[in-house]
């Protein structure tokens, strides 16, 4: 079994959370069009609507992830990036799970995601 994570409501501003955003947004860029980058940057995080998680180890950020509630059944799982140290952990499913699961608890739905398909997104694709 992976790690144990602590999933943390996260506003943002702490340097460790804010260079997983600026990793993650690098990544995108990289590996997409700058037409399909449709990741959120620390604004569009804390826009209303948007919960925003960091999960820890300890105290090392290893992973985060949000969800953008669409209306009242419907909701968008956002920039979910594990830590480049935590790969292969669980990181990435345990978020996914915690999301899940506050998604239900919220009383939505549905869920979207939008993923890309280039090689760099294989270990999403396999998870999702």
């Amino acid at each position: 079994m992976g790690a144990q994570f602590e999933f943390r409501i996260d506003d943002l501003s702490g340097v460790a959370t804010q260079a997983l955003v600026k990793r993650h947004l690098e990544g995108m860029h990289a590996s997409s069009p700058a037409c399909s980058v449709h990741a959120f940057d620390l604004d569009r995080l804390r826009q209303p609507g948007v919960t925003f998680w960091s999960g820890w180890a300890g105290d090392e950020i290893a992973v985060m992830g949000a969800l953008k509630r669409l209306d009242a059944a419907n909701g968008e799982i956002k920039s979910m990036r594990v830590a480049d140290t935590f790969l292969g952990k669980g990181a990435g499913r345990a978020m996914l799970e915690h999301i899940l699961s506050e998604a239900r608890r919220a009383g939505l739905k549905t869920l979207w995601l939008e993923t890309g398909s280039a090689p760099a997104f294989v270990p999403a694709l396999k998870l999702y």
